[in-house]
């Protein structure tokens, strides 16, 4: 994944500022010129960068070895103002910061747009009959790729793609659905290809009578680079920038939107669907309202209810879900010098090609253990086994999505037979957000003899028809 240029400015630790070399030859250079810190809480301020440029705060626990994450803050990702405050939940026997200046972009800007599909009602209906799917649609649909601009893991500019289905009822008030995919392997499977099985959710939905959002994820579709598998930021913020790009398109094209947001994803996309609630209730209240969400058989808590399964020993159904992660987490936090250094013989040399967005899900299995672990290096398996604070570790713990409070009613959706991701991951997700207060958090199991992709249909059918109960009537 290419980063974009950006500046370490510097670093502090326990109060004492420490400067670091820049990762750019460019001249500009700026620091942290102030730190204090109260109870858990650290303050920080720098100085400017210059016109054009916003900021991103990284921290980690040690200065020469860990990892850098982004830590949540009061202040949406990448900042614009020039100080910064750590809510860290707990205290840290040492604490170090940096600050990168990166080009400021235009979140949510759209680049362009063209019509892919569309389809009669009647169309949609022989093939939900096909497909075995028991309910009906009331309009026809047309489906739009739309290019927007976004941010990449670091806060720099990039584009994205995704898909917008739109009901052909105009003049009809709508509101509007955003549905994160399921894991792709492929970047030409995500929603905005033509052939893409993901975009008939939002077909679906479309004629529905709900204008329905697909992102493809960075590093998908037409987004250059690695694709970032479960990385909580980016996952949040390209579906954010796919909302407002979207919300662009029907202002453009006079599609009238009635305010209410659903959100709902399958899979990887429950994880990114509660990493998209977690970022509009945090930090875009102003912009968006989310009026209820379904997070879907999602990996919520990677670093101990996931880490924990993967480190048991059991064969997996799909060990490509470990590569995937693995690749992603090597191109955003940088755990060694190259995927190659981590893995054993012979996945060193004939996994790492097959991670490059080209190759299907079958055929990354096919080059898998059935213990997915077995294709880390021994070394590196023991020290990830036995240490608290392993990179790969530190990795997991940043994309865990429980440690908030929703505040708009959320049903998470989970088959406890699921062995790809296993239900205790929405059970954990649950009791930690009941105990943080939030009363309006469900846990439902649609079928308890399903596997994970048996529970896909009827979890999407549930939170269809609960979304409809919320639903204002659609009103010229």
């Amino acid at each position: 994944m290419k980063q974009l240029r950006h500046f370490i400015v510097g670093a502090v630790c326990c109060g004492a500022a420490i400067s670091l070399a820049a990762q750019s030859t460019g001249p500009l250079q700026v620091l942290i010129t102030d730190i204090h810190s109260s109870e858990n809480r650290w303050a920080l301020k720098w100085s400017d960068a210059g016109v054009g440029f916003s900021y991103s705060v990284q921290a980690r626990t040690g200065l020469q070895e860990g990892i850098w994450i982004t830590p949540r803050s009061t202040l949406p990702w990448p900042i614009g103002v020039q100080q910064w405050v750590d809510v860290a939940e707990q205290p840290y026997p040492s604490r170090f910061y940096r600050v990168v200046a990166v080009p400021i972009a235009d979140r949510g800007r759209l680049v362009s747009e063209q019509e892919v599909l569309a389809l009669t009602a009647a169309q949609i209906n022989l093939l939900l009959a096909f497909t075995g799917v028991q309910m009906t649609v009331p309009h026809g649909v047309k489906v739009h790729k739309l290019t927007y601009e976004t941010v990449d893991p670091w806060g720099g500019r990039t584009l994205a793609s995704g898909a917008l289905a739109v009901p052909q009822n105009s003049g009809l008030s709508l509101a509007l659905c955003s549905y994160q995919h399921g894991t792709i392997a492929r970047r030409n499977e995500a929603p905005s290809s033509s052939s893409s099985t993901e975009q008939l959710l939002g077909v679906v939905m479309g004629g529905s009578g709900y204008a329905t959002v697909l992102p493809d994820y960075l590093g998908l579709g037409d987004s250059p680079g690695v694709h970032p598998f479960h990385h909580a930021v980016s996952e949040a913020t390209a579906s954010v920038d796919m909302l407002r790009a979207a919300r662009a398109w029907c202002a453009d094209y006079k599609v009238a939107l009635n305010g209410q947001l659903f959100l709902v994803g399958y899979s990887q996309g429950g994880h990114a669907t509660m990493a998209l609630h977690r970022e509009l209730e945090e930090y875009h209240t102003n912009e968006f309202a989310v009026t209820a969400s379904a997070p879907m058989a999602g990996a919520y808590d990677l670093s101990a209810v996931t880490t924990d399964d993967v480190l048991s020993g059991r064969s997996m159904p799909n060990q490509y879900y470990f590569a995937m992660l693995l690749a992603s987490y090597q191109a955003v936090y940088g755990l060694a010098a190259s995927l190659p250094v981590l893995l054993a013989s012979p996945y060193d040399t004939k996994l790492s090609p097959l991670l490059n967005g080209q190759h299907s899900a079958s055929e990354i299995n096919a080059a898998m253990p059935a213990d997915p672990t077995r294709i880390l290096k021994q070394e590196y398996l023991a020290a990830f086994r036995s240490q608290p604070d392993h990179p790969l570790r530190l990795a997991l713990r940043d994309n865990d999505l429980h440690r908030w409070t929703p505040k708009a009613p959320m049903r998470l959706y989970h088959c406890r037979a699921d062995s790809d991701v296993i239900i205790r991951n929405s059970q954990a997700a649950r009791d930690s957000f009941r105990g943080r207060g939030a009363t309006q958090v469900e846990l439902i199991d649609p079928d308890p003899s399903a596997d994970h992709d048996a529970c896909s249909i009827p979890s999407l059918l549930l939170a269809k028809t609960w979304f409809d109960s919320f639903r204002l009537p659609n009103t010229p």
